[in-house]
């Protein structure tokens, strides 16, 4: 048995799969948000650390499962949060998530102070955006200086986890990609940016986790650790990595061709490439996979969390969208959403609020209003979509997160892309990915030689009832509304573009 732990925004997730992939056990346990109007968001790592133990313990609780089957374990994590500890061990201070854009100011002043972004993707193989990890160490030193001292080590989400588990201080390329000090080509850390924020001492440089192939174990859990969880002392702990990086093996996009698009809290779009991806204006993010290439990928922060905060405002529950999506018309009777409530990564926004467009007395209703929500940030996701393929043709799309489980959803990213849409079988991609990380590095512990393709391959499934097709009738008028909706776009932000840059 294995086990993929998957650390959200929202919660914390555990899934148990056999040797075949099959899931013979989950789990759930949500997390707390810390939400500051200024744009700050972050939580308490701590918090992670019972969310897996609460989750683990109801995926084995209600399973029957006896804990000590479990080979091995990985953890899958939002990327780009910034956890500090102090010479003990302990966080010094919350974490700084993803969605943080506190921190605008001071990622403007890096990618200044090294150049601007063509200069940052020249030297480091990718452009900082607000959210990285880079931008929320330079704050943390302007603005709190004495929790900066204190600094002994820097984690990301997943590595404190792994850290809880085993003791041990590690990190791995797809994670560590997001940090931007990190050199996405040669896959070393990039001390230039940490010389720049600490000013002379070397607090940073020695506060680096150590760095380990994505395919590695850790080492055995710890006995506490394994206590508190119910597992044995003799289940070994696997790198994991990023949840984007775990999404992209839980959905088999380890090989040229695919395309995986995620419609949960945040949106992201990805695929997998040989080679590093150029992208001197920064849209594209050429991260690390943690399989041995590239993950080209595009991250919108508005989604469902957006989704749901326009539902429960009208009064709603999340079954509201999907009933809105069937009695209204593409378009939204020309009601258009740009729906930034969180700011904006693509296109680089981060001081950015949502804005209503074309409300009139003939197309007001809380259904015109869901639909316009929902094409807002779907628009968003699909003109990442176009700048991840740059230029070249994908067939279908594989669709994961929250919003794929609605089924009028899945119709809209199919009428408006034209792709076809294919759902896994798991709904839990990134723990699944976790999962099977944890299995391959098992066997290659075990001296076998199972590649992660050929494991990919006989687990990762397509729920095949829930595919959707593209309706030629429909793309005319999803065509209208996306051309409306970047008029707004531009004409509100002038500087926002989605045009391809790479190559």
């Amino acid at each position: 048995m294995f086990l993929g732990i998957d650390c959200g925004t929202q919660g914390t997730k555990a899934l148990v799969i056999d040797e075949r992939g099959q899931t013979v056990a989950q789990g759930y346990a949500p997390h707390r948000l810390i939400e500051r109007a200024n744009g700050a968001r972050e939580q308490d790592p701590r918090w992670w650390v019972d969310a897996m133990q609460a989750a683990i313990t109801a995926a084995l609780r209600d399973s029957g499962l006896d804990g000590r089957r479990i080979l091995c374990t990985a953890v899958s994590g939002q990327q780009h949060g910034l956890v500090v500890l102090d010479d003990n061990g302990e966080p010094i201070r919350p974490a700084k998530l993803w969605n943080d854009t506190e921190t605008a100011p001071q990622n403007a002043e890096l990618l200044a102070a090294f150049g601007g972004p063509v200069a940052w993707q020249q030297k480091f193989g990718i452009v900082p955006l607000t959210g990285y990890t880079v931008s929320k160490l330079l704050w943390l030193r302007q603005n709190e200086p004495d929790s900066f001292r204190k600094i002994r080590h820097i984690l990301l989400p997943h590595d404190y986890l792994n850290y809880w588990l085993t003791g041990k201080l590690v990190t791995e390329p797809g994670d560590a990609s997001g940090t931007a000090y990190f050199t996405i080509r040669e896959r070393e850390w990039a001390y230039e940016p940490l010389d720049y924020i600490e000013s002379g001492s070397n607090i940073l440089r020695d506060a680096l986790p150590q760095l380990i192939r994505s395919a590695d174990i850790i080492g055995n859990l710890l006995p506490r650790s394994a206590s508190a969880l119910g597992l044995g002392t003799e289940c070994i702990v696997a790198a994991g990595g990023g949840d984007n990086m775990m999404g992209a093996i839980g959905t088999g996009n380890i090989s040229e061709g695919r395309i995986t698009m995620s419609l949960g809290t945040s949106g992201a779009v990805y695929r997998y490439s040989d080679k590093p991806v150029e992208d001197p204006t920064g849209q594209v993010a050429s991260f690390c996979s943690s399989t041995g290439g590239w993950l080209p990928l595009v991250c919108t922060m508005n989604m469902t969390n957006v989704t749901a905060r326009v539902a429960e405002a009208l009064g709603r529950d999340v079954n509201f969208l999907s009933q809105a999506l069937r009695s209204t018309r593409p378009g939204a009777d020309g009601f258009t959403v740009l729906p930034f409530l969180n700011g904006e990564r693509t296109p680089d926004l981060p001081s950015a609020t949502a804005s209503i467009f074309g409300m009139n007395t003939s197309n007001l209703s809380a259904e015109n209003l869901m639909r316009a929500t929902v094409e807002g940030v779907s628009f968003g996701i699909l003109a990442g979509l176009d700048l991840v393929l740059a230029g070249s043709k994908a067939e279908r799309l594989i669709l994961i997160g929250g919003g794929a489980r609605s089924p009028e959803w899945r119709q809209l990213i199919a009428d408006a892309s034209g792709l076809r849409v294919d759902i896994p079988a798991s709904e839990e991609s990134a723990g699944l990915g976790a999962a099977l990380q944890s299995m391959w590095a098992w066997l290659r512990f075990r001296g076998e030689t199972s590649t992660i393709d050929e494991i990919t391959q006989a687990c990762v499934r397509i729920a095949d009832q829930f595919t959707s097709f593209p309706r030629a009738e429909y793309f005319e008028q999803y065509r209208i509304a996306v051309n409306r909706y970047q008029h707004h776009l531009r004409a509100l932000f002038p500087a926002a573009t989605t045009e391809p840059g790479i190559h």
